[in-house]
């Protein structure tokens, strides 16, 4: 028998204005549960968890707590008091009766990096954050209610973060844009999609399967409401059902730009690459030798010494490294707003750049005109057409392009959630005429399937990306090759997203040139090792990369057969058993076919490399 819940919702219910936001909603959480809230902005996750918390009151329905129950609530916004420090902002976590124990305090701050005698008015973003979980781990809670907790935080902080929650014995209920944050830490799934809480008893991981065959059977068994099922679902299907073939073909396609990446940065085809992309008007950036300092009250602080790379059209760079390490400075340094203390840089001509900086995100919107339409801000106040990457677009169908509804096209920037906003931000930015797009930490706020857009956008952008953020995920999805800012000057590029930097770090550090030599040898960029690999495939993977073509085929043959059956009407004739068991299958052949095309893909990129390299 399951022990009984320590938090629980029953029945619940909650409208604003005309709007229900969600209704008879029903779950609970124990001990050392690991459950992850999924769906898209909008639609009442912040809301569901503030419930949780006891922020807000239901309409409808109850909230249930274990007498004796610790819940910690770490909101997405934390609002902080001026008048405090940290030292006893962080001690607010502490229940009345462990109130006098500073240790503990003190023990949290450590673990965030940050003094007790810290104002709190002078806390950066990420600082904000790191003090907010800070304050929710301090009591031991039994119940941890998390809402973007990765917000702001750099690489380094959320691994940390991850390691203190699966070691934490405490339930968990979280909301994150994070695919590996949700994926190493979940293990059930709650789903907010129209006011109504499904629920799945595997982690994030098997959430695209698990959802597509909902949407199939949703559109089978209510077959009379096709049409308005259609306009409110049609992304979220188009999404997640054409996804995993959209994204075969993607990755496909920056596998070849890494490779082309890779090439040039060897140190054997670097000076023939640079004569190439000088003739040819390719050059965006180039660094040589490039060295920055800041004086500060302990000696200079140095961000970058002696780093050179060459950036091209249509390069798709990826810059990671901790909060304060220099990110910032190094897209100056490129971009021409810093200048450097030693080498040289050079641009290219005619370069228009579209910037989405960091700042925008933190003050949630603040270039917008709250008081403005979505419509009016894409069209400046008037007309229904935009030009957008040179394409006359009606304003009407950009903004469903990037997930808001026909309500929403009038309505004010004020009514927006902040995930809401940032997603109008970005279709602003985007619709600007550039060649160069520089984004800072574009991925807060959004939600997942609004990930999956601006994926397919960057995806289509024929310029060049600079590309600023923590998500390592995302990273892997869009970049050629990241560049990681590690502190006290060193910097280092690596081909590929943030698994193939960490990959390549394990292997021994790139021979790196130190300064430019006097007798003006050509500046080379790092070389990057290459894994070592066996000769040729074995026979088991030559045959089974044979085979697999056939396998794909035939298991989505398959899957068509049983998607046609969901589709159609009569299939609810041969009552409830037949409906879910042709949805069960569904899902298991979605999962073998993910997982053939994935393994098919791994397979082929191999025997084209080991090809190449026989060839060379």
């Amino acid at each position: 028998m399951a022990p009984p819940p320590l938090l629980a919702l029953r029945d619940a219910g909650i409208r604003v204005a005309e709007r229900q936001i969600f209704a008879g909603v029903d779950m609970a959480l124990g001990l050392g549960d690991r459950v992850c809230l999924v769906g898209r902005n909008g639609t009442g996750k912040s809301t569901l968890l503030k419930a949780l918390a006891g922020e807000i009151d239901l309409d409808s329905g109850s909230v249930f707590r274990q007498p004796g129950v610790r819940v910690a609530y770490a909101p997405q916004e934390p609002a902080f008091d001026p008048s405090l420090n940290a030292g006893a902002f962080v001690a607010l976590g502490l229940p009345p009766e462990d109130a006098a124990q500073d240790h503990r305090v003190a023990a949290a701050l450590g673990e965030v990096a940050i003094a007790a005698d810290r104002p709190l008015a002078a806390l950066s973003g990420g600082e904000g954050r790191r003090i907010s979980l800070a304050r929710a781990l301090v009591g031991e809670p039994d119940i941890l209610l998390l809402d973007e907790p990765t917000n702001h935080l750099d690489i380094a902080a959320i691994e940390w973060l991850e390691a203190r929650l699966a070691a934490h014995r405490a339930g968990l209920l979280l909301i994150s844009h994070d695919r590996a944050f949700l994926t190493r830490l979940s293990r059930r799934t709650l789903w907010l999609d129209r006011g109504t809480l499904r629920e799945h008893d595997q982690g994030y991981a098997a959430f695209e399967d698990w959802s597509e065959t909902i949407l199939a059977a949703e559109s089978a068994a209510d077959a009379r409401l096709d049409k308005l099922i259609a306009r409110e679902t049609a992304w979220s299907r188009e999404g997640i059902s054409a996804r995993r073939k959209r994204n075969q073909g993607r990755l496909r396609r920056l596998q070849g730009l890494r490779r082309e990446r890779a090439e040039r940065i060897d140190l054997r085809t670097a000076v023939m690459t640079a004569a190439r992309a000088e003739t040819g008007g390719r050059l965006v950036f180039e660094l040589d030798s490039v060295s920055k300092a800041f004086p500060g009250a302990a000696g200079p602080k140095v961000i970058v010494r002696n780093f050179s790379t060459r950036i091209l059209r249509g390069d798709r760079v990826g810059l990671i490294g901790r909060n304060g390490a220099g990110k910032s400075t190094l897209v100056g340094l490129l971009t021409g707003a810093i200048e450097p203390d030693g080498g040289t840089v050079r641009r290219g001509t005619n370069l228009l750049p579209a910037v989405f900086e960091q700042a925008i995100v933190g003050q949630r919107g603040a270039t917008l005109d709250p008081d403005r339409t979505l419509w009016d801000t894409l069209t400046d106040g008037g007309g229904e057409v935009i030009t957008v990457q040179q394409a006359r677009r009606h304003v009407a169908s950009y903004l469903k392009d990037f997930l808001f509804d026909e309500r929403q096209f009038r309505a004010k920037v004020s009514t927006l959630s902040g995930g809401e906003r940032n997603r109008l931000m970005l279709a602003r930015i985007l619709a600007q005429p550039s060649n160069v797009l520089i984004l800072d930490e574009p991925t807060n706020d959004l939600d997942l399937e609004t990930l999956d857009l601006l994926e397919r956008v960057l995806s289509d952008y024929d310029g060049t990306l600079l590309l600023v953020t923590h998500d390592r995920d995302f990273l892997d999805r869009v970049v050629t090759s990241t560049i990681a800012v590690e502190g006290d000057g060193v910097v280092h590029e690596y081909v590929g997203g943030y698994s193939d930097y960490l990959r390549q770090r394990r292997q021994p550090a790139p021979a790196r040139v130190a300064a430019r030599p006097a007798a003006k040898e050509p500046s080379r960029l790092p070389e990057t090792p290459r894994p070592r690999t066996a000769a040729r495939l074995s026979f088991k993977e030559q045959r089974e990369l044979d085979t697999l073509p056939a396998e794909i085929d035939r298991l989505a043959a398959e899957k068509a057969r049983i998607e046609a059956d969901l589709a159609d009407p009569d299939l609810m004739a041969g009552g409830r058993a037949a409906l879910e068991s042709a949805t069960r299958r569904h899902g298991e052949l979605a999962a073998a076919l993910a997982a053939a095309e994935e393994r098919w893909l791994v397979l082929a990129e191999r025997a084209e490399g080991l090809g190449r390299r026989k060839a060379e």
